[in-house]
């Protein structure tokens, strides 16, 4: 077991002890790709799938039983040299999947290469609510008592889609990076069957990890996570931050830019209260929001609130105004902005407008950069200008649409 691993059986024993439930599927092919090593053997490969003879099937026993075994010795020791020290963990193992062969495909035969046929998801549970960890290892056996090598990433995937669970995370040696080297963030379903196609120096086990996220996605696991396991501390990180530092994979997306709804006005009074106490935006009551919520647009991330605007129609003219535009801090360097001014102003030309305008005491040169101008008061409308309050002294900004 290399160092970064003892860093998860840490992190595993951590969340434990805060109460959340674990199944562990653990993996062993480079163990048994060892153990043929020594025997002077090597394994057949067919799309990625060992084919597993007597003699690889007899590694596979072996691997399994040692790596459960130092896993389990692992966790008995908690967390040393911190408040966990000596906390005992009940870590159980057992015969939780039952399998069958793989059969012959396209004229391979893969022998004692397997696949799940069932997961006993009641007794895993019920293991679950005595708050033991369940660690599994890739076997599974048939009624008959055969063996079956089996994928670590279709175990996990598939006992998570047995226990309904919240969240599947597979841990790789790759992180999931775009083109130009950056983490990708989050993906639906069909943006990672197209990553997969576009990326041929994806590794083996990241190939499958991701298939396995958008087979659990469409099964109906509700957050896949890939995480690279070699970056230290990236399992917490991915769990306990919003941005996290892997990658998601969901059916829909984690984050939408939509109209915002009643239920959207407790967050979108979050996000504009600091601003509004620092004299930034207007002050709005809930009552306003809710009387007014046709005319807002929103970003939301993870059920939280980042951005949000409003379009408001001047009345007796062909204007719109922009109001509220806000950004959570935590997002300002992004492009969430002009993501939301181009959405308002799609909204604008929708609906006729021939002007917009904007009222702003910090932000002017973010609307001019835009294609906005400053304009005098008498260029408002009538209405709009009646409105305009002259304490706060916000410079007006005008932007003609095109027709």
């Amino acid at each position: 077991m290399d160092e970064s691993f003892t860093n998860l059986i840490h992190d595993f024993a951590l969340l434990n002890s805060l109460g959340i439930r674990l199944v562990l599927v653990h993996g062993i092919r480079p163990q048994i790709d060892s153990a043929l090593k020594i025997r002077g053997q090597s394994s057949q490969f067919q799309d990625s799938l060992r084919i597993t003879d007597k003699q690889s099937l007899q590694c596979v026993k072996e691997s399994a039983g040692f790596v459960r075994v130092d896993i389990e010795s692992l966790l008995s020791q908690g967390v040393a040299n911190s408040p966990m020290s000596g906390a005992e963990l009940r870590v159980i193992s057992g015969n939780f999947i039952t399998a069958q062969p793989l059969g012959v495909i396209n004229g391979i035969d893969f022998q004692y290469t397997g696949k799940v046929r069932r997961i006993d998801s009641t007794a895993i549970r019920q293991q679950l609510d005595l708050e033991n960890i369940l660690l599994i290892s890739p076997i599974g056996y048939s009624p008959s008592g055969d063996l079956f090598n089996l994928s670590a990433e279709q175990v996990a995937t598939e006992i998570a889609i047995s226990l309904q669970a919240e969240k599947l995370i597979l841990m790789t040696e790759q992180s999931c990076q775009s083109a130009s080297g950056e983490l990708i963030a989050q993906m639906t379903t069909d943006e990672t069957k197209e990553f997969i196609n576009q990326e041929l120096q994806l590794a083996v086990n990241t190939q499958q990890a991701l298939k396995s996220a958008i087979h659990g996605c469409q099964a109906g696991v509700k957050r896949v996570h890939i995480l690279n396991r070699l970056i230290d501390g990236a399992l917490l990180t991915e769990l306990f931050s919003r941005d996290g530092i892997g990658t998601l994979i969901s059916s829909a997306q984690f984050e939408s830019l939509r109209p915002a709804i009643i239920g959207d006005i407790p967050g979108i009074l979050e996000l504009i209260s600091p601003l509004e106490k620092k004299g930034i935006l207007i002050s709005r009551s809930p009552e306003q929001l809710e009387i007014n919520i046709a005319d807002y647009i929103i970003i939301e991330r993870d059920g939280l609130i980042i951005g949000c605007t409003a379009l408001h129609a001047v009345k007796n003219s062909q204007t719109g105004l922009i109001a509220c535009l806000a950004i959570h801090p935590d997002y300002q360097k992004s492009a969430r902005g002009n993501q939301l001014l181009e959405r308002l102003l799609q909204k604008a030309a929708k609906q006729s407008f021939t002007q917009v305008f904007a009222f702003s005491t910090q932000s002017m040169q973010w609307f001019i950069e835009r294609g906005f101008s400053e304009i005098n008061m008498q260029q408002l409308p009538n209405d709009l200008e009646t409105n305009y309050n002259p304490l706060r002294n916000a410079k007006v900004l005008g932007k003609q649409l095109i027709m």
